[in-house]
């Protein structure tokens, strides 16, 4: 993906980030407990590096979260890979994404499902993220720029939601626009802390399941937080 620069009249060619990419995965994800292959092959080949800012390559793959504009960050890799594994992907699943930021999440999704609905609040991250996705090649993801805690009611049911930012509660039109035995995956809590929650639909029922403690940025919204 990486083009060639041109540096005191020499080409250079552009760092190798194929090893700190297969020692994360090996190090903050396999040895952490995440055991989904399909997962975890992903996280191998994504280039991680490429949905940061121009200057934090070198921390592309390092054990924390990076900012990337806006008050927005891109998660830490582990919590990547632990939502997505709590998503139960198959490969044939319509998705909705809350929160794109720079579109290393949705790649993720795009690569293990069938169909990716992505929302942004910010129009700038939405923009860029559609852009680098689809000079990516991808072609399976939809965008948007807008209230993520409304979903993208028009595209409904989704067989799995994702939520990257926190909630005060899951928001109602969300799970109204999860299908049948759907998944949704949301940190809820206060600004300072949450847990992640995964949350089956079983006809009328909603069943909560609190799979650990995280800190993720507000979800803002008319269902988020003002």
């Amino acid at each position: 993906m990486w083009k060639r620069f041109r540096h005191g009249g020499s080409s250079v060619e552009p760092p190798n980030f194929a090893a700190p990419r297969q020692r994360m995965v090996a190090h903050q994800i396999r040895a952490r407990g995440i055991r989904d292959l399909r997962v975890l092959e992903a996280m191998e080949c994504i280039p991680r590096e490429q949905f940061v800012l121009d200057g934090c390559q070198g921390q592309a793959y390092e054990d924390h979260p990076l900012g990337i504009g806006f008050g927005q960050t891109i998660s830490q890799p582990y919590m990547v890979a632990l939502m997505t594994e709590a998503l139960e992907l198959a490969g044939g699943e319509r998705v909705l994404e809350i929160g794109t930021g720079s579109g290393y999440q949705t790649a993720i999704l795009a690569d293990l499902s069938a169909e990716v609905y992505t929302v942004e609040r910010m129009a700038e991250l939405a923009e860029a993220a559609r852009d680098r996705l689809t000079a990516m090649g991808y072609t399976n993801v939809h965008f948007r720029a807008g209230d993520g805690t409304l979903g993208w009611p028009e595209a409904a049911p989704f067989d799995r939601i994702l939520v990257t930012a926190g909630a005060p509660d899951v928001p109602q039109t969300l799970t109204q626009q999860l299908a049948e035995g759907g998944l949704l995956v949301i940190p809820v809590g206060d600004e300072f802390s949450q847990d992640l929650l995964r949350v089956r639909r079983h006809g009328e029922r909603l069943l909560r399941e609190s799979l650990c403690r995280c800190v993720f940025v507000k979800l803002v919204g008319e269902q988020g937080w003002p």
